[in-house]
């Protein structure tokens, strides 16, 4: 069975013609314009939908898709979150972006000494960039900047997220 990752949401419709508003997730216009299909899940069963067009509008994108053809049809799927399989994020990955549910519980260890410092429980955006929510072995919770300068290696294989522990950093 397919594991899905939400890329949007529609948002409401736009005319009359069957065009949704789509938000989507922060910096993946481009990702979302390549897109064939997504899925929305009704009923807790995931529905394919084909993207005929895509369109740039401000803050969000106009999609139509294929067969729904009028205002009533995408009122169904108002506020509806869109899904795309996983594997079709996995494909897209830069070398050093990774899926939240990876990181979520890798250990964290200091890139000098190796001492375990906790582990990442999210990732979360501050605007300006992705901050990893750490719980340290004393129990505090620390957001620091996923950022190379300081978290120069994560290691999926063996589940360690390495940083430069400078001091302050998980205080």
């Amino acid at each position: 069975m397919s594991k899905f990752v939400s890329v949007g949401k529609i948002l409401n419709f736009h005319g009359i013609k069957g065009e949704a508003k789509v938000g989507f997730s922060k910096n993946r216009q481009d990702f979302f314009i390549s897109l064939s299909k997504v899925y929305v899940n009704i009923d807790h069963e995931y529905k394919e939908l084909e993207i005929d067009s895509v369109r740039p509008n401000k803050n969000f994108l106009i999609v139509k898709f294929k067969d729904i053809d009028d205002i009533n049809q995408v009122l169904l799927y108002k506020g509806c979150l869109l899904f795309v399989e996983e594997e079709t994020i996995r494909e897209n990955l830069k070398e050093d972006e990774f899926l939240i549910d990876e990181l979520v519980g890798m250990g964290v260890f200091d890139n000098k000494s190796g001492e375990n410092l906790g582990f990442v429980i999210g990732v979360s955006n501050n605007g300006a960039t992705d901050l990893l929510s750490i719980k340290t072995k004393t129990k505090h919770i620390c957001l620091i900047p996923f950022v190379k300068a300081i978290v120069p290696i994560v290691d999926l294989k063996n589940k360690k997220v390495k940083i430069n522990n400078i001091e302050g950093l998980l205080e």
